[in-house]
């Protein structure tokens, strides 16, 4: 299979509202099916919500919210995870889903900024764990561990995903070309406006300040792999009454766009606007990449440099094998 067609879902979610979340994602499942997708992906925690308060309440509000994220959070392989499988088989579409996931250590109420692969043969794959929740992200999410650093097999090729600053993780980038990762998922939660430094953000369609781009751009070159970028878009009419004054730190403008092994962006970026952002690739042109660039082959030098790999995570009750 060389020409496939891939789509980045920016699409606007329901707060702390599992079930509308999971109805509109099960209907974007299937207007992804009729567009003839082979793969689709949700933005970062897209299910069903990030929390972009963070920076503009007290502690006590802060901890109250992140009470209602712990209730609206969904298990990697839970009821909703295994009716959108079903929509998804039904659709005949892959799908990569950004959640809030909930903790299956036994007596744990933790939540991770997480991923979930779902084949469109109706399997939950897997999930991955965002490494490094960024700055005051951490508030409200635990860190992912070995088990995170994964690729995932699909019908369409070696998929691997990567949520918000992990791009930056530059060890990380590595582990998934070594791991194999012929397309990859980048998952965001808007795009924004960089004044300076990157802790002063603003929401801003179209900014030339993103980082963003320059790293998924990078991403694909070279790890030499298309990237579908999806990123989120916030209906005012979605945001909780409640939220309205406290939203402060609201990145939801979209941003969703695909790039081709070469860095050169093919679709969109799209703003502004709830849609799934979709195009036909063609895989033959990372051929085209690895005989120029092949960063895990001839380009590589591994009599020099080398990249370690725990092959263990760690748990309350000790180490487990991967």
């Amino acid at each position: 299979m060389k020409k496939i067609r891939v789509g980045a879902a920016q699409i606007s979610p329901y707060f702390f509202d599992k079930e509308k979340t999971l109805e509109k994602t099960c209907h974007y499942i299937r207007e992804a099916g009729k567009l003839g997708l082979d793969l689709v992906v949700f933005p970062e925690v897209y299910f069903c919500g990030y929390p972009f308060w963070r920076g503009g309440v007290s502690v006590r509000q802060s901890t109250e919210l992140a009470a209602k994220m712990i209730g609206s959070a969904i298990r990697w392989n839970g009821e909703e995870a295994v009716q959108m499988a079903e929509v998804a088989k039904k659709a005949k579409v892959n799908c990569v889903i950004g959640c809030n996931e909930l903790s299956d250590q036994p007596g744990s109420l933790t939540i991770y900024n997480s991923l979930i692969v779902i084949s469109r043969e109706g399997r939950v794959l897997g999930r991955h764990r965002k490494l490094m929740p960024t700055h005051s992200e951490r508030v409200y999410w635990g860190m992912g561990d070995a088990s995170d650093i994964r690729t995932f097999k699909l019908d369409i090729g070696t998929t691997g995903a990567c949520i918000c600053y992990e791009h930056h993780m530059t060890l990380l980038r590595a582990a998934m070309a070594i791991k194999g990762e012929e397309i990859h998922c980048a998952l965001w939660p808007g795009w924004w406006k960089v004044d300076g430094h990157l802790g002063a953000k603003t929401g801003e369609p179209g900014s030339k300040t993103c980082d963003i781009e320059s790293a998924i751009r990078q991403h694909a070159i070279e790890n030499q792999v298309f990237v579908i970028s999806s990123s989120w878009y916030l209906k005012e009419e979605d945001i909780p009454p409640e939220l309205k004054e406290v939203m402060r730190y609201n990145l939801a403008v979209g941003g969703s766009c695909i790039v081709n092994p070469a860095g050169i962006i093919i679709e969109g970026p799209v703003f502004n606007q709830e849609t799934i952002v979709h195009t036909e690739i063609d895989l033959g042109e990372r051929e085209l990449a690895k005989a120029y660039f092949d960063g895990v082959g001839h380009y590589s030098r591994p009599d020099l440099l080398s990249l370690r790999i725990q092959d263990q995570a760690w748990t309350p009750s000790g180490p487990k094998k991967l």
